[in-house]
């Protein structure tokens, strides 16, 4: 890509990271461990999420602390959990005191952590974004770091949301897509950044990998703006059962070795992705899959 990104975006071009929860599995000041073991094994990024646990901006601050190259994005942090102003503030605080290694991934979340466990109105998400992020663009900071440049990208999946990564962001990072989304991504964003996410499980026999997958989708499938996205991909109701149709599994998590790994990372990178993610399902959610970590290492090392 030749598009000029900010500094913590122009380090993943062309990389690859990983998404993951397991470090909540551990006590706060021990969580900077699995950052390390990720930042030694050569990979560029640490996505982490926003949902019932730590805090997202509290936690980035965290492994930031406890690594010296690795970029800590958030994937996502929710706007309901915050204001414009705060969020702002914290991004450009972090990306200074860090060396520009943040990445401010937002999102809209879903109706039931926004409206059950938040409760924020969830009417109009797409608007609730665009007023977010102009807010951010107007909100003041005095502070020694006040005009420090951060990046921001979007959880984005269908067009108007999209659009909005184009327009009034950096970018954006799909979840839980294949590369055919990744193209449309790359269409609608024109030359901004497109970081995706993609689920892996590492060899094993057919029966683990159907049970690793349907057990990541357990969720999502509940939840409807996967359920449209998935849709507007050829998917239909009948593969939104719990866990999703094995059809579903298939075309969401890649299963197989090494290889197959390094075979979709390069599709979504002739999709036009910049920067590929990948979310290792272990043999638990709760888990680090280290050794499997450490093995992609080694495969997608340039």
């Amino acid at each position: 890509m030749t598009t000029s990104y900010p500094v913590s975006l122009a380090r993943l071009d062309g990389t690859v990271g990983i998404w993951t929860t397991t470090h909540e599995s551990l006590p706060p000041a021990r969580s900077g461990d699995i950052a390390l073991e990720l930042e030694a094994l050569g990979f560029s990024a640490l996505w982490i999420p926003e949902a019932w646990g730590r805090e997202s901006l509290t936690n980035s601050s965290l492994l930031l602390s406890a690594t010296s190259t690795l970029t800590i994005a958030t994937g996502i942090a929710n706007i309901y959990a915050r204001d414009a102003v705060g969020a702002a503030a914290a991004a450009r605080t972090l990306n200074a005191a860090y060396d520009d290694r943040f990445v401010l991934g937002l999102g809209v979340s879903h109706q039931p952590l926004v409206e059950g466990l938040r409760g924020h109105d969830y009417s109009s998400p797409l608007e609730a974004m665009r007023a977010y992020l102009t807010a951010m663009d107007a909100a003041p900071n005095f502070s020694p770091e006040g005009q420090h440049p951060y990046a921001r990208v979007l959880a984005a999946l269908g067009p108007k949301m999209l659009e909005l990564g184009a327009t009034l962001a950096d970018g954006v990072h799909p979840y839980l897509v294949t590369p055919e989304h990744t193209a449309v991504a790359r269409a609608a964003v024109g030359e901004k950044f497109v970081g995706v996410e993609q689920a892996v499980v590492l060899g094993g026999d057919r029966d683990e990998f159907l049970r690793r997958a349907h057990a990541h989708l357990e969720i999502y499938t509940g939840l409807p703006n996967y359920r449209n996205s998935w849709k507007r991909l050829g998917f239909t109701d009948e593969d939104f059962v719990r866990g999703g149709s094995d059809r579903l599994c298939d075309a969401l998590v890649v299963h197989g070795d090494e290889d197959a790994v390094v075979q979709r990372v390069r599709e979504h990178r002739d999709a036009g992705a910049n920067h590929v993610c990948l979310q290792v399902l272990g043999a638990t959610l709760a888990d680090a899959p280290l050794e499997e970590w450490r093995r992609l290492g080694v495969a997608l090392r340039p």
